[in-house]
């Protein structure tokens, strides 16, 4: 488990997403998720706080492992994902007009997101332990 730092918090927040794209059209192939890979590159050096842990995808949605800091909305990030990655995919892949035309995205409107971290069981016994004297270093396990 990896931990972030800002000025006044310590932080591991992270997300599974999946976007699927609008009406479920398989059109994912390798070319355009490399395409959509560099593209998650890019918001990363626009946006270093989100950070890009694990990335795969099928024929009609990809999956993402997200770190978003707690200073920034879910839903925003997924907005910042969606805009940048679908933005230029038309113009680069030609036949996704086809498919998608008089529609100007690629993704569906709605998106899946669960958080990923510790178990609540985990966390119990850390608070329990407060305040308790402990050999060695401090540990979440």
């Amino acid at each position: 488990m990896e931990f972030n730092q800002l000025p006044h918090c310590v932080y591991c927040c992270e997300y599974h997403i999946v976007l699927v794209t609008k009406y479920r059209k398989e059109v994912f192939n390798e070319g355009i998720f490399n395409y959509i890979d560099k593209k998650l590159a890019e918001i990363t050096e626009h946006y270093p706080l989100i950070q890009f842990k694990t990335v795969n995808h099928d024929r009609d949605h990809i999956h993402l492992l997200v770190s978003i800091p707690p200073t920034m909305a879910v839903g925003s990030a997924i907005g910042i994902i969606k805009q940048n990655t679908s933005r230029e995919l038309k113009q680069k892949f030609p036949f996704l007009k086809k498919v998608y035309w008089g529609s100007d995205g690629v993704w569906s409107d709605g998106y899946f997101v669960s958080t990923v971290g510790i178990d609540e069981q985990t966390v119990k016994k850390y608070i329990e332990k407060q305040g308790k004297k402990i050999q060695g270093k401090r540990s979440l396990r």
